[in-house]
């Protein structure tokens, strides 16, 4: 891909074309069944945590999957994802004898927005670490190549946009179609976009030669499925490929390095024009929503900032 990656066999983006689909088809899977829900995101991981990780995530490893980052993400990410089954699925009889659901909390609707808060700033101060290591040249740290620069600072600011930009989360519901989805409605394609782009950038910064995995890839297979399957379900999506491709890589840690490499050019260039594609588009969502709150006099703890859009008005239509 020029400037971004070089990979000396086109195998490899063979097999990143089925990394690809494959999180696709088991989030699927685990959106659509609940069973399958349980046991991705519950089960296989509490078998892995005891027989498996212990071995292939061991403190030190030549493939960097010891780190505490990787572990704090392992288990944020699968926190999201049955958390957020909770909110889709648990009900109860109340005194009144009606039936009562859990996202009908409002401090339950809290969960959702401050995970994802918290994943983002992991990534961000991953961002501002990277920077303190003082690698202008490039060189390795705990076992994973990366290159300190500007890009660091510049792309850390982009999260901590992107987290301040958060908003409407008092406005998730469940669809009432059969799979029973956590629908965010004001989380629509500007924002997702913002994410994706920083995402992509921290991942090309801190993970570098890992990034067509971790960050191209697995964003697309959550960006895809809200365009494309189950709109304002975004978050959903990402929290279980997330939990999904983390899982494998604690168990596969060799994966990217060894089996299908698809490494970096490496070049300063690539570093910050990533970097600054997400400042940029995450300061013009700021913006936008700064008019948006100022405008219409809204309170963006409380209030939904897009329901005048309508990507907005086409979910709440499609899944109310």
């Amino acid at each position: 891909m020029g400037l971004l990656y070089t990979a000396g066999d086109m195998s490899y983006w063979a097999i990143w074309l089925f990394i690809l689909f494959a999180l696709m088809a088991f989030n699927e899977l685990g959106r659509s069944k609940p069973w399958a829900g349980i046991t991705l995101f519950g089960i296989v991981p509490l078998v892995l945590t005891i027989f498996v990780w212990p071995t292939t995530a061991a403190p030190g490893n030549e493939y960097g999957t010891g780190t505490w980052f990787n572990w704090v993400k392992t288990y944020s990410a699968l926190a999201g994802c049955l958390g957020f089954m909770a909110l889709r699925f648990v009900s109860w009889t109340g005194k009144d004898g009606q039936t009562h659901h859990l996202y009908e909390k409002k401090w339950a609707l809290c969960f959702p927005p401050l995970i994802l808060a918290i994943n983002i700033a992991e990534a961000v101060l991953r961002d501002f670490q990277v920077f303190s290591f003082g690698l202008w040249e490039g060189g390795t740290v705990e076992n994973l190549w990366t290159i300190s620069g500007p890009w660091n600072i510049m792309n850390g600011i982009a999260g901590i946009l992107n987290i301040i930009t958060i908003c409407g989360w008092l406005g998730i519901f469940v669809s009432r179609d059969k799979t029973r989805d956590m629908i965010w409605p004001d989380m629509i394609w500007p924002w997702i976009i913002a994410y994706d782009l920083w995402n992509f950038a921290y991942t090309y910064n801190c993970i570098s030669d890992h990034s067509a995995y971790c960050g191209l890839a697995l964003l697309l297979s959550c960006t895809i499925p809200t365009f494309f399957i189950k709109r304002g379900a975004w978050l959903q999506h990402r929290a279980q490929t997330l939990g999904l491709w983390i899982m494998f890589i604690m168990t596969v840690p060799q994966f990217a390095d060894r089996i299908a490499p698809i490494p970096t050019t490496h070049n300063p260039t690539a570093f910050f024009i990533v970097s600054a594609v997400a400042l940029a588009f995450n300061a013009g969502v700021a913006v936008y929503q700064l008019l948006q709150i100022k405008r219409r006099s809204l309170n963006p703890l409380h209030d939904e900032i897009y329901t005048h859009t309508r990507p907005y008005k086409a979910v709440v239509d499609e899944n109310r």
